[in-house]
């Protein structure tokens, strides 16, 4: 997390600092299932997820895209999404800046991103994305779980964790070329060239915070689609509806963004541009920014797992907001890179793994899960635990996976 002063003159911008996946993030949805429910016909929901959403590097969505669509989709989010009947009224409200950054500028987009985000929206993409199915593990906050409309453990969740795919990564290439040159201009000097940034206020930097935000109201959108094609999954598989069967989002929140924020320094309210890399908004309880439902809780926060590992939804606090900006963790980062994973870990000795714990799994490409293993990532609860003593987040739900689809 770093945070800069908008008022200062000197204060830059760093794609860096956002990543190359803008606004990856993690949503959850619930249901009104339980364990008992899907158990029996585990294999058969997991297969009908991984036929409806599209996974894997190379992977084309089946959301119906024209390049004025993608124009509109940039611009508008998930209010596109609700335009063309992807998205619930309800989905938009339980989502981090409503699922629509007002400052984005599509025109400030490459051709280039454009066209690989085109084929792409409504797609999971590879890496550590994942849709999972989950059930409720362990429930610490009691009232904040039923405010989720959690109430009860074996309760069924889908956990989507995506972005923006290749369009985002384009537009974090894009602002790296331009802001090399913006440096040697203003004389600014980074001991990385991926920290390469620019002052907030000088072109480079205003092009791309127009453009970061397009590519976070494209991932809004794409995990938007991928919600709809798990309702229609889930709806196909029990013959029901995805009302019937209560498929609220509970939260969509970004670990890879950068926004500008209001905080106190010093006692003094100040405007600064908070770069979240990897890191997660926590907003405590009565914050302006977050939805009516959560204003005594405060904001869900979602700490996506490894594959087959659990994972966790928190709380903002008031001492987060003081002391990190509002800011917790995001997850488990790597403990071993691809590369070690691979040589390290066989991808069979994985799956069996898997398959010992009783956890349904469907991956487009098997050779690469190795670099998604358990053994490669931290532990997530020591993750969650460390932050949740340090009082800047709350445990609130523990989940655990039944069913993994990954690319």
């Amino acid at each position: 997390m770093a945070a800069f002063d908008m008022s200062d003159p000197e204060a830059v911008v760093s794609p860096g600092g956002v990543g190359f996946d803008i606004n990856c993030g993690v949503r959850l949805l619930r249901t009104n299932l339980s364990e008992s429910d899907v158990s029996p016909m585990k294999e058969q929901l997991a297969q009908t997820l991984f036929n409806h959403i599209p996974v894997g590097v190379g992977s084309k969505g089946v959301i119906p895209m024209t390049a004025t669509n993608l124009e509109e989709a940039l611009e508008m989010g998930m209010d596109w999404s609700l335009r063309e009947g992807y998205a619930w009224a309800e989905d938009k409200e339980h989502c981090e800046e409503y699922g629509r950054m007002l400052q984005a500028n599509p025109n400030k987009v490459s051709s280039r991103a454009k066209k690989r985000g085109l084929p792409q929206l409504g797609t999971l993409g590879a890496g550590n994305h994942y849709a999972e199915i989950q059930v409720v593990d362990k429930i610490y906050d009691q009232h904040a779980a039923r405010k989720m409309g959690i109430d009860r453990t074996g309760q069924v969740c889908v956990m989507i964790h995506s972005g923006s795919r290749g369009l985002g990564h384009q537009v974090a290439t894009d602002a790296l070329v331009a802001m090399e040159r913006a440096m040697k201009r203003d004389n600014i000097v980074v001991n990385d060239r991926q920290l390469a940034c620019a002052r907030i206020h000088s072109q480079e930097g205003q092009d791309y915070l127009q453009a970061m935000a397009a590519a976070a109201n494209y991932a809004w959108v794409n995990r938007s689609s991928m919600t709809f094609l798990a309702r229609q999954a889930f709806a196909k598989t029990f013959k029901s509806t995805p009302d019937d069967l209560d498929m609220q989002v509970i939260y969509d929140v970004s670990h890879n963004i950068a926004k500008v924020e209001e905080h106190y320094i010093d006692g003094k309210q100040k405007r600064l541009l908070i770069h979240r890399k990897g890191s997660t908004r926590a907003l405590p309880p009565h914050h302006p920014l977050i939805p009516v439902d959560y204003q005594l809780t405060g904001q869900p926060v979602l700490i996506g797992g490894t594959m087959g590992t659990c994972s966790y939804v928190l709380t903002g606090t008031e001492q987060g907001m003081q002391e990190t900006f509002g800011t917790t963790c995001h997850g488990a980062g790597r403990a071993l890179s691809r590369a070690k994973s691979r040589r390290n870990l066989k991808y069979e000795d994985v799956l069996d793994d898997l398959a010992r714990k009783g956890i349904a799994i469907r991956v487009a490409s098997p050779k690469l899960v190795m670099e998604e293993a358990p053994e490669s990532y931290k532990n997530v609860t020591d993750v969650v635990e460390t932050c949740h003593a340090a009082g800047i987040s709350k445990m609130a739900i523990k989940l655990r996976p039944v069913a993994v689809i990954k690319g």
